[in-house]
């Protein structure tokens, strides 16, 4: 049974809730929660440090669930690399290079 959505709730919201609700979606989180989870046990994080999991091979590329594959950051740094390999985006995201900033 989908969840139940409002009435006058955004497009986006909708589309984000579908987006969520998928099943592989499902499972990638339910392996991020068990990472965090694990590393709770662990002492390398706690509830309400601002820390998260990060994976050095992200799931979505192909990288494994495996203890070793992960690493404590601080959300801002790792949700500031964007999922990509390394750190570094993989993607060609903000503005091009030589542009300026116009105010």
């Amino acid at each position: 049974m989908p969840a139940k959505m409002k009435a006058n709730a955004k497009p986006a919201s909708k589309k984000k809730r579908a987006y969520n609700a998928q099943p592989e979606q499902k499972k990638n989180r339910a392996a991020r929660n068990k990472a965090r989870r694990t590393a709770i046990k662990d002492g390398r994080v706690s509830k309400g440090d601002g820390k998260d999991i990060d994976h050095a091979t992200p799931l979505s590329k192909g990288g494994s669930k495996a203890k070793s594959n992960t690493r404590v950051k601080s959300a801002s740094a790792n949700r500031k690399s964007g999922g990509a390999i390394g750190g570094a985006r993989s993607h060609g995201g903000g503005r091009p290079k030589g542009s300026k900033n116009k105010k």
